[in-house]
């Protein structure tokens, strides 16, 4: 084991402090949000106040004390950072990273939150645990209570356990959702689709719709849900088993199950608005 003495804020290459040997895999030279594997080449900096700690024999890099892991425009902060590396082909590399306490995994564009995050790297995965769980772009708040993972291959976020996703006036719940990003013109993530599993609701400013399972279409606005799906506007309720909502013009398309037997039918209740001037108990003379 060999401990580096802290300093106010050490910084080192993980290259350099395993003798040049070590280099965090890339699989692409693009700019990915929260992508460590996927943001270029380059070693893997790492910082801390409180020292860096080199367990040779356990092949583990520990940083403890406001520790950062960063590579190109992605990083990493924790109150704890361990790099697990192995020797492969007569270099050593990286292949996880285990963080703890206040971690944050930022980008240019997008910010990530929560009690602990474990990155594959060989994977390109990250998966956050603990409180406060939140995956932030500039357009997109996705929050969870078990587990929030980001998958940089695929550009997908899957929140778990509670899961919300708001987008504008738009707010989507569900047991499970998965967030599917395309790249932008600045290799930014922009929202494509929105899948969501199990007790999926969607609230707008005047709808409220429910169903069982559900996608959302961020290209188009229109929203797809199946499954015991009610959808309320104030007292009104429709009740089928598929809906299609155009949340952009606020029109709602309820069907039955199709299968034309009659045991499945759309039902709706329709309250009529009230007339204050002509309801009960009061008259045009004013008597």
């Amino acid at each position: 084991m060999i401990a580096i003495a802290p300093f106010a804020m050490r910084r080192f290459l993980l290259a350099a402090v395993l003798g040049g040997a070590m280099m965090v895999p890339c699989g692409g030279a693009y700019a990915d949000p929260l992508g460590l594997a996927q943001s270029g080449g380059g070693g893997l900096e790492v910082e801390s106040d409180n020292g860096i700690e080199w367990r040779r024999n356990e092949q583990v890099l520990i940083a403890r004390g406001n520790a950062v892991a960063k590579r190109g425009n992605s990083r990493v902060d924790a109150d704890e950072l361990r790099a697990l590396y192995r020797d492969r082909d007569g270099q050593s590399e990286i292949y996880r990273i285990i963080a703890t306490g206040n971690v944050k995994l930022s980008s240019e564009t997008d910010v990530a939150t929560g009690d602990q995050a474990i990155y594959d790297i060989d994977d390109a995965v990250v998966v956050l645990t603990g409180e406060d769980l939140q995956y932030k772009t500039p357009t997109e708040t996705l929050t969870a209570e078990e587990s929030l993972e980001y998958w940089e291959t695929e550009r997908m976020a899957v929140a778990r356990g509670n899961a919300v996703a708001v987008a504008d006036d738009r707010t989507l719940r569900g047991d499970v959702l998965t967030a599917r990003f395309e790249m932008g013109e600045n290799g930014e993530n922009e929202l494509s689709r929105i899948d969501g599993n199990g007790n999926v609701t969607i609230r707008t400013p005047t709808d409220f719709v429910v169903g069982n399972q559900g996608v959302y279409d961020a290209k188009t606005g229109i929203a797809t849900l199946v499954g015991s799906v009610k959808i309320t506007r104030g007292e009104n309720q429709l009740n089928g088993d598929r809906a299609v909502v155009d949340l952009n013009t606020g029109v709602s398309r309820l069907t039955a199950n199709g299968n034309g037997d009659g045991k499945s039918r759309v039902r709706g209740l329709l309250v009529p608005e009230k007339d204050e001037e002509n309801s009960p108990g009061q008259s045009g003379n004013g008597n």
